[in-house]
C-alpha cells in the first residue's frame, strides 16, 4: 500500500547564497513504510554530495550555492511503487 497524499509536501524556499537551507517532506503512509529520495530538476540527487544531508524526509544544504537553485521533488517509494510530491522551488539570491 502507498497512499497518494504526502503528509507534508515540500514548500518553496528563498535563501541567500552561502546560507543553510532545508526542504522538508513527510511521505504518505504506506506498507511497508516508504523510503524517500529527492530529485532536482528531474534528476535524482546523490547522497554522495557532501554538501547535502538527507535526514528522514529533510533535505538540508549546509551552505547554498547559486547552482542549488531549482525545482525539487520528494519521491516516496516502496515495493508497491513511487509517488512524487508537488514540486518546490529553491531560490538562491
Amino acid at each position: 500500500v502507498l497512499r497518494d497524499d504526502f503528509r507534508q509536501p515540500p514548500v518553496d524556499v528563498v535563501v541567500a547564497a552561502g546560507e543553510p537551507a532545508a526542504l522538508e517532506c513527510v511521505p504518505p503512509r504506506g506498507h511497508p513504510e516508504p523510503s524517500i529520495f529527492w530529485k532536482k530538476d528531474g534528476a535524482r540527487l546523490s547522497d554522495k554530495d557532501e554538501r547535502l544531508m538527507i535526514r528522514g524526509g529533510k533535505l538540508m544544504f549546509a551552505s547554498t550555492r547559486k547552482s542549488d537553485a531549482g525545482v525539487y521533488v520528494c519521491v516516496a517509494t516502496n515495493v508497491v511503487g513511487e509517488r512524487d510530491s508537488e514540486p518546490a522551488e529553491l531560490v538562491v539570491f
